[in-house]
């Protein structure tokens, strides 16, 4: 089985973005990376009102204090490669009007020559919602539906119509249309999601967190897939949240995705093998010092897992 390597691109405080957001894209489509990867956080909230991902006193990491907007950053990638899928991990849909975030989304698709995989979830910043201004975070679930009802017809043949709780799109044009129907993957937190994924996504976005694990929400999707009665193939995309380091960690509380390029390699075929999946893509931009470091980094992953052999 070849796997399939993507890498997320550099939106970290250290990077420039005019500058390293096209070099490092372009090198990694040249090393022979497959996708390329953004995730949106829109603001740092200071001091602190809420912690990181809902959880009282977990501080913000210092690298969400200035994350440039995903799709700009998608944007330039996309003018600087040829081949490399373009995805996002995550946006956070309800931030964003449904209509204008659909053909945002449909643009890039059609300027890219089909490159585009929307990933989309609901996040957990009250900040955010409260500065996007579109739905309270209460609403989040719903919002995250009509997006996906909006972009499917935004996407779709014209003329578009549409009527919803935000949009409205009386009988219309809407174009450009993308190249090719775009993948929308959703992460699955809890029943509840995995029930809308099965029900109205085209793929899912796991995060790596143990080969075993993996394999069993693998499985868990699989069976609701089968009981609503899914016929289509569920795309997956596993995203790695790695901590490299130049030496091998040697200690026994070692987490998966510790450590060296060989010890990363390695965990990364156990989760494959474990779970039968072929998709997934590298976060380590936001440990890198500067760009070279991470074309270096990048590179040595790359290396590793192909010498395991898959």
């Amino acid at each position: 089985m070849a796997i399939r390597l993507g890498l997320s691109l550099p939106q970290a405080r250290q990077y420039d973005l005019g500058r390293d957001v096209p070099d490092v894209a372009r090198t990694a489509e040249r090393i022979g990376y497959e996708s390329l990867w953004v995730y949106e956080r829109a603001l740092f909230p200071e001091p602190m009102t809420q912690g990181l991902y809902g959880v009282e006193g977990l501080a913000w990491p210092d690298m969400y204090r200035s994350v440039p907007d995903p799709l700009v950053t998608l944007t330039l990638a996309a003018a600087s490669t040829e081949r490399a899928r373009l995805g996002t991990s995550i946006l956070v849909a309800p931030l964003h009007n449904p209509f204008q975030l659909a053909k945002s989304l449909a643009t890039l698709d059609a300027a890219s020559g089909g490159r585009v995989l929307a990933g989309l979830g609901t996040g957990w910043s009250l900040d955010e919602y409260a500065a996007a201004g579109v739905a309270p975070f209460e609403e989040r679930g719903r919002v995250l539906d009509e997006v996906i009802d909006v972009c499917r017809a935004v996407w779709g043949p014209d003329p578009v119509t549409y009527e919803g709780r935000i949009t409205r799109i009386a009988s219309a044009v809407v174009g450009p249309k993308p190249a090719r129907p775009i993948p929308i993957l959703l992460p699955t937190n809890s029943r509840k999601a995995m029930i809308r994924l099965v029900d109205r996504a085209d793929g899912w976005m796991p995060i790596a967190m143990g080969a075993d694990r993996l394999a069993e929400q693998r499985r868990q999707l699989e069976d609701l897939a089968q009981e609503h009665g899914r016929t289509e193939p569920i795309e997956t995309v596993v995203r790695v949240n790695a901590r490299y380091t130049a030496k091998a960690y040697d200690g026994a509380d070692r987490s998966p995705f510790q450590g060296s390029a060989a010890q990363i390699a390695e965990d990364l075929a156990a989760h494959a093998e474990s779970s039968g999946l072929d998709a997934f893509f590298f976060e380590v931009q936001g440990g890198a010092r500067d760009a070279e470091e991470l074309k270096d980094v990048a590179a040595e992953l790359h290396e590793a897992v192909r010498a395991t052999g898959i």
